[in-house]
């Protein structure tokens, strides 16, 4: 089964359609909000080379943003 981490914030219209379309396909899915602090943003930062979200991980594979499936 695919790991998958999806990096987001509560104000981001597309962390909220790519978690809507996951829920919809049953994908599960840990989700990291990177404004929680706890080093979030760091670790978003050290996975895509910047601060854009959604970010979606999918065993190791980066994907920086979403366009719907």
């Amino acid at each position: 089964m695919d790991k998958i981490k999806i990096y987001t914030k509560p104000t981001c219209p597309y962390c909220a359609a790519a978690k809507e379309d996951f829920q919809k396909r049953g994908v599960d899915y840990t989700e990291i909000d990177v404004t929680a602090g706890n080093d979030a943003l760091e670790e978003l930062m050290k996975v895509s080379g910047g601060q854009k979200v959604p970010v979606i991980v999918t065993n190791g594979e980066v994907t920086i943003g979403f366009g719907g499936a």
